[in-house]
């Protein structure tokens, strides 16, 4: 049995902003909220997107209508899992309790 660290992707919509900075700023305060107490040990931050022309860092976040979609990124530490699926599946089910309606995919298993 290993350890592994999970990467994990969410999409966040956030109503009624005006810029993306407060969208990315909301979108990590709710999360965070939901995450606490049962998930507290899960590291929430913003996406960042590459874009394919200048390869310059972008934040992962759309503003359109006053309505933001923001692309979250979430780590979180699996000790003692079998297999790199196993861990994934453990982050996915503990993440996903706290966040419910929230769509998450799994971007990175790595091991410890």
């Amino acid at each position: 049995m290993a350890d592994y660290l999970v990467t994990l992707e969410s999409a966040w919509i956030i109503k009624d902003v005006s810029t993306i900075d407060d969208a990315i700023g909301i979108a990590i305060s709710e999360a965070g909220k939901r995450l606490n107490p049962s998930a507290k040990f899960v590291e929430v931050e913003a996406g960042i997107l590459e874009c394919p022309y200048c390869e310059e860092e972008l934040p992962s976040a759309l503003l359109i209508a006053r309505t933001g979609l923001v692309g979250l990124r979430m780590e979180m530490r699996v000790f003692r899992a079998e297999s790199t699926e196993h861990a994934g599946r453990i982050a996915k089910t503990v993440v996903g309790r706290a966040l419910r309606d929230v769509p998450l995919q799994i971007v990175q298993v790595q091991e410890l």
